[in-house]
C-alpha cells in the first residue's frame, strides 16, 4: 500500500477511494451485496472529494454525490456523463445498515461497481495532472 499522506492531500483521498473500490470489487461468500455497494459509493465519494481538494473547492460533509458533483460543475470542473451517472450510488450511502429495502441484486451490484470505477478513473486523471511536476521542482 502507498505511504500515508496528510488528510488534506488529494492523493490520500484518491488512495482511500482506490482502497474502497478494491473492497467493493471482492465478491466473497457471506458478504452482503449492499455492503459492497456501500463500498462502491464510498469509493466514488472519496474520489470526487479528492478532485474537489485538488481544485481547492470547499465541500460540505455530505454523502450526496449529486451535491458534490454540482459543486464540481459550479467550479468548472469537467466530468463525463459516466461520472454524472454515479449519482445513483448515493442510495447506497447507508446500505451497509439493516433496512427493510429489497436486497441488492447481482446486476445492481455490477452497475454500482461500474459507476464507482468510472468515478475513480476520472479522479485519477484530474488528481495526478501536474503531480509529478510539482514534486520535481
Amino acid at each position: 500500500m502507498n505511504a500515508r499522506r496528510a488528510p488534506d492531500d488529494p492523493v490520500e483521498w484518491l488512495n482511500r477511494a482506490e482502497s474502497s473500490l478494491t473492497q467493493a470489487s471482492h465478491l466473497l461468500d457471506g458478504v452482503y451485496l449492499e455492503d459492497l455497494c456501500a463500498a462502491a459509493h464510498q469509493a466514488a465519494e472519496k474520489a470526487i472529494k479528492a478532485v474537489l481538494l485538488k481544485k481547492a473547492v470547499d465541500y460540505p460533509y455530505v454523502h450526496d454525490l449529486g451535491r458534490l458533483l454540482a459543486l464540481a460543475r459550479d467550479s468548472n470542473i469537467p466530468f463525463p456523463d459516466t461520472v454524472r451517472e454515479a449519482v445513483r450510488l448515493t442510495r447506497y450511502a447507508t446500505a451497509r445498515y439493516p433496512s427493510p429495502a429489497e436486497p441488492v441484486t447481482r446486476a445492481e451490484y455490477e452497475v454500482a461497481l461500474t459507476h464507482a470505477r468510472h468515478v475513480v478513473e476520472w479522479a485519477k486523471l484530474l488528481v495526478s495532472a501536474g503531480e509529478g511536476a510539482s514534486r520535481d521542482l
